[in-house]
């Protein structure tokens, strides 16, 4: 590979970085996460998880990107001490980018194709479980995406993903707004904002606490190397704390106003409890009952398609860096491969509901489930928690050298009574609810 490519500005790091943690997280499993798990109690513990777990977590990641000026599968080598082998946790990250990859921009293709069908008006004739079983137009969308988003990458990283990542994701915000306002004119809304903002202490459980912990990275895109990548991209201007929290805000912001779901599910007396389909059967009936709702419907999923291809071009982005560091690949001839490499794996998920029935778990239960539970489940808790411990302890890349990189540039600094939670607590968290989850989980 010739000299690292740069970032040409902060707003371009934080708007990828935020870009890249927003998306589906956000917009499709944070609704339907926070109605399955009590409402108000989940998004409790959620934002609670965030700034406990995954604050830390990611500013820890910025550090190690930037210091090891490299992609996540040759970090860990060149910032461990001689004889060790963290650099096997940098393969595992590989695989997670491409585990997620295999069901999200499936995902994606599903809101791509309700954006079309509302924005032609032909939105009365449709519904989700005849999309997902129609493998023609799975794979067809699948295809899109893909050709899409490595189109996009082929590029330079200024010219292209930096580009396009800063005009998607302001007008994202803006759409965002619109929409929230919006449904706050609705008759439910105070029921809705009330079941979504109130806590009901009572409906909280072990299991509510590991969904909240497992959506807060997902939704973060920590613990894989999604921000690690970006922080090699960038100089050493800034502090990383104050980075992060301005990446974690934009992303809680998201999630946030993405609970304009609820005042809508309340109105029109919808379940909310509807899991993975509650943002497509749900707001296709919301809008197909509300004046003007075709175009209000063309809007929101167009917002959607901007955040859920936010993240599609951001951990693509990283694996196409990762391939490139393995290889020596140019980014035309890597963008190739990985676009055809991640095109036939999703085609798992695409054809999961037509072609390919496969019952991982409860019945149910499909390849989605599968690379999900993979990621969300495992990747993202464990990479953290091996974050965590590399970031901290001797035996690692150790404390001091950790503080020194996230602390170097103007902003705010990771401050010495914080070592007690990065070193002990963090990594005690992961590991216990990741257990916990482990042992409570619905295998059959």
């Amino acid at each position: 590979m010739n000299e690292r490519e740069r970032l040409s500005s902060r707003l371009g790091f934080i708007m990828l970085s935020a870009g890249c943690a927003i998306g589906c997280g956000n917009v499709w499993k944070f609704p339907w996460m926070c109605g399955s798990n009590g409402g108000g109690s989940f998004m409790l513990l959620y934002i609670l998880c965030l700034l406990v777990l995954g604050l830390p977590v990611m500013v820890m990641e910025f550090a190690v990107g930037r210091a090891a000026q490299a992609s996540p599968v040759t970090m860990y080598q060149r910032l461990e001490k001689p004889g060790h082998k963290w650099g096997v946790f940098g393969v595992v990250s590989l695989i997670g980018n491409i585990a997620i990859m295999a069901f999200y921009t499936v995902v994606t293709g599903w809101i791509l194709y309700y954006f079309v069908k509302f924005l032609t008006g032909q939105h009365a004739d449709f519904g989700f479980a005849q999309m997902i079983a129609d493998p023609g137009l799975n794979v067809t969308y699948l295809l899109v995406v893909v050709i899409a988003a490595f189109v996009l990458l082929s590029f330079n990283l200024q010219g292209g993903l930096e580009r396009v990542t800063k005009y998607m994701m302001s007008a994202l915000l803006v759409l965002m707004l619109v929409l929230a306002v919006h449904s706050l004119t609705f008759a439910g809304a105070a029921e809705g904002l009330r079941f979504y903002l109130v806590p009901d202490f009572s409906a909280i459980d072990g299991g509510v606490i590991v969904a909240a912990m497992n959506q807060a990275f997902f939704s973060l895109s920590v613990g894989m190397g999604g921000m690690a990548i970006f922080g090699s991209y960038i100089g050493k201007d800034h502090a990383l704390m104050g980075e992060s929290l301005r990446v974690i805000f934009l992303d809680t912001f998201v999630a946030v106003l993405a609970g304009i779901i609820f005042p809508a599910c309340f109105t029109y007396g919808l379940e909310v409890t509807a899991g993975p389909s509650l943002l497509f059967d749900t707001m296709a009936g919301v809008f197909g009952n509300m004046a003007g709702g075709r175009w209000w419907g063309a809007l929101f999923f167009l917002f959607m398609v901007f955040a859920a291809l936010s993240t599609v071009l951001g951990v693509c982005e990283n694996i196409l860096a990762m391939v490139r560091e393995l290889t020596g690949w140019s980014r035309p001839k890597g963008c190739v491969v990985c676009g055809v490499g991640i095109f036939l794996l999703a085609l798992t998920t695409a054809l999961g509901y037509s072609v390919l029935h496969f019952q991982p778990f409860a019945p149910g239960s499909a390849w989605l489930d599968f690379w999900d539970f993979i990621v969300s489940n495992n990747v993202l808790p464990l990479g953290s928690l091996v974050l965590a411990l590399f970031c901290c302890n001797r035996f690692g890349w150790g404390w001091d050298n950790f503080v020194a990189e996230a602390n170097t540039g103007r902003g705010l600094k990771v401050r010495p009574w914080m070592k007690p939670i990065f070193k002990y607590f963090v990594p005690g968290a992961i590991l216990f609810i990741y257990i916990y989850g482990m042992v409570t989980f619905h295998w059959r």
